[in-house]
């Protein structure tokens, strides 16, 4: 899904609902439902997204309404999705430490 939205460092809530043509009740709702999602408030009270939360809400609608995922089955794709990849970050800490092991046997020789 492309949206058309200008780049900006924080977009209301009806600047979403129009860019993905849904209520803003809906992205509201998601904000409740999904921890992935941290808007601001600004003085008013009134959600300021980053386009790091843009980015997530495309997922969340991609699984939810693309993909028919249920509330349920979307968050634990998306902790899984996080899951591999803290699981991916472990791995490359691990090698990097093997390769400045090796390194160092190698100065050694």
């Amino acid at each position: 899904m492309h949206l058309n939205l200008p780049e900006k460092r924080y977009y209301s809530i009806g600047e979403l609902a129009k860019a993905f043509d849904v209520n803003a009740s809906l992205i509201r709702f998601w904000d409740k439902e999904f921890d992935i999602l941290k808007p601001k408030k600004n003085a008013k009270g009134n959600r300021m997204f980053t386009p790091e939360d843009v980015k997530n809400l495309q997922l969340i609608y991609h699984l939810v309404k693309e993909r028919g995922f249920t509330l349920e089955g979307a968050k634990t794709h998306l902790k899984e999705g996080q899951k591999k990849t803290l699981d991916k970050f472990e791995i490359i800490s691990k090698l990097e430490g093997i390769k400045a092991q090796l390194m160092q046997i190698k100065e050694g020789l």
